[in-house]
C-alpha cells in the first residue's frame, strides 16, 4: 500500500520498484530473522542504496563487526567485511563501488531498534554500513541519517555478540548477516 501511494504521489513515474524492509537472516551468537521497515520518505537515497546492494547479494555473508553493548550493532562492509573472502582485519573500512551518501538528516530520533547509517567524520560519507542501536543514542540525532526501525527481531540483534573495548570490535568469530533480502 505504501509503495502504491508513493508511486502515485511521485506521478508513475517510471524507475526501480520501492523496497519497504529488510528481512536479515543472522547466524552466529545470534541465530534467527530481523525485519526493518526502512523509511523510504525519511531517506529516500539511503534506503535506495541499500535496497539495491541487497538485491544484488552484496550484503550475504557480511559479518556484525563493530558491537558495543548498551549502544548499537554495526554491520555493510561489502568490501572488507565478507566473513569468506574477506579481511576481518580492514573489516569497517570499507564500502561499496557505489557513490557516497549526500546526508539525509531528519527528525526521526534514534531510539532503541532504529537503524542508522555509518560514516567517517564528513557528513555525506555514507555508503553501504549500517548499525541498529540496542538502547536510545539521542546525542546521534542530527548527525546521522536514520534509515529504518526494527520491526520484528529485536531478541535476534539484542543477541548478536559483542566486541570489546572502546571501539567494539569483534574478537574472534563474527556474527554473520547470512541473507539479506528486500521485502514488500
Amino acid at each position: 500500500m505504501r509503495k502504491l501511494a508513493l508511486a502515485l504521489g511521485l506521478g508513475l513515474m517510471a524507475g526501480p520498484a520501492l523496497a519497504t524492509g529488510l528481512q536479515i537472516e543472522v547466524a552466529g551468537e545470534a541465530n534467527g530473522t530481523i525485519t526493518i521497515d526502512l523509511l523510504e520518505d525519511v531517506a529516500p537515497g539511503h534506503v535506495a542504496q541499500i535496497a539495491a546492494l541487497a538485491e544484488e547479494g552484496a550484503y550475504n555473508g557480511v559479518v556484525f563487526h563493530r558491537v558495543i553493548d548498551g549502544f548499537m550493532a554495526q554491520t555493510g562492509d561489502v568490501e572488507f567485511g565478507k566473513l569468506d573472502g574477506g579481511n576481518m582485519s580492514r573489516a569497517g573500512m570499507g564500502g561499496s563501488d557505489r557513490s557516497d551518501l549526500k546526508a539525509e538528516f531528519s527528525d526521526v530520533p534514534y531510539d532503541r531498534g532504529v537503524v542508522g547509517m555509518a560514516r567517517s567524520q564528513s557528513p555525506n560519507s555514507a555508503n553501504s554500513q549500517f548499525f541498529i542501536m540496542f538502547e536510545p543514542g539521542h546525542f546521534l540525532n542530527g548527525q546521522y541519517t536514520v534509515v529504518g526501525r526494527v520491526t520484528e527481531g529485536m531478541d535476534v540483534v539484542d543477541a548478536i555478540k559483542r566486541g570489546e573495548g572502546s571501539n567494539g570490535a569483534v574478537i574472534g568469530q563474527p556474527d554473520v548477516m547470512q541473507t539479506v533480502t528486500v521485502i514488500d
